[in-house]
């Protein structure tokens, strides 16, 4: 990967930008529109956000202030944990669809697998709203369908009753979290795995460890984590909310880090918090 623009190749064909600019925690309205607006302005060419976020309809503003042609752009949006089964899902789409102003939509997520309120029959409930994705796929309405937070149980669940495989797994992915078993079986199965929270919780920034290879190659933390990201083979989707950190984000493509550093960021456990444990999670 050399730049922004560059993309993986999802198993369908679908080009998907190798960086995306994330907008979890953004707040609704100017901050969302301005903060979007500079990332795509910065060069960024995918954008991800999620009904939950609460910033959709900013983060589609955000979008058509930029200027540049919706074909030019990938945009993905997340189904949240309390809507389950086939008509639900088809209504949920068509309500983030209209809150980001778009005729089309590049990845749409399960968010989680297991919500507290489905709990008790998630494997049906989750076959009945991964079917109404893969009717919106087939009708080109989504250009691919993936999942977030899925573990390897729930994968092998969905996979029962499933004709289109995910295309993308996104999780929690940082310095000491590299959840090597789901990755494993992702790559197994030609799931691209998606990197979000790459920063983990902020606590890296005071890790000495991770301060010393920063220094070493005369860059910021983040663009560490986002390069060690790149370089672990997966997609990683840093946020703010600062102009000149969204610009910063970007300057990951003219150094590369050796094995052995790589090696180190990804045993820096316990730097980066916990990450939810879906079949347990109150949410």
């Amino acid at each position: 990967m050399n730049k922004l623009t560059d993309t993986y190749t999802l198993y369908n064909g679908v080009q998907i930008p190798c960086v995306g600019f994330g907008t979890w925690k953004t707040p609704d309205g100017d901050v969302a529109e301005n903060s979007v607006r500079t990332a795509i302005e910065a060069g960024y060419r995918h954008i991800d956000t999620a009904a939950i976020y609460g910033n959709e309809a900013s983060v589609g503003r955000g979008i058509r202030a930029s200027g540049v042609k919706r074909e030019d752009l990938f945009v993905t949006t997340k189904l949240w944990n309390d809507v389950r089964g086939y008509n639900e899902t088809i209504e949920a789409f068509h309500k983030s669809m209209e809150k980001l102003g778009l005729d089309y939509l590049d990845l749409y997520l399960i968010h989680w697998p297991n919500p507290a309120r489905f709990r008790d029959n998630w494997q049906h409930n989750n076959a009945e709203t991964w079917r109404a994705m893969e009717d919106l796929y087939k009708t080109g309405k989504i250009r691919a369908i993936g999942i977030s937070n899925f573990r390897v149980h729930h994968m092998e669940a969905l996979m029962e009753t499933a004709t289109v495989v995910p295309m993308v797994n996104q999780l929690r992915l940082c310095p000491g979290e590299t959840q090597p078993e789901v990755t494993a079986w992702c790559r197994e199965h030609q799931i691209l795995c998606e990197a979000y929270s790459p920063l983990g919780n902020g606590r890296i920034f005071e890790v000495p460890e991770m301060k010393a290879i920063a220094d070493k190659y005369g860059r910021s933390v983040a663009q560490v984590c986002i390069r060690w990201s790149l370089q672990m083979g997966y997609l990683p989707l840093p946020k703010s909310i600062t102009p000149a950190r969204i610009v910063d984000n970007t300057h990951v493509f003219d150094f590369s880090l050796d094995e052995g550093d790589v090696a180190a960021i990804a045993a820096m456990t316990d730097c980066c918090g916990e990450t939810p444990d879906p079949d347990t999670g109150r949410f």
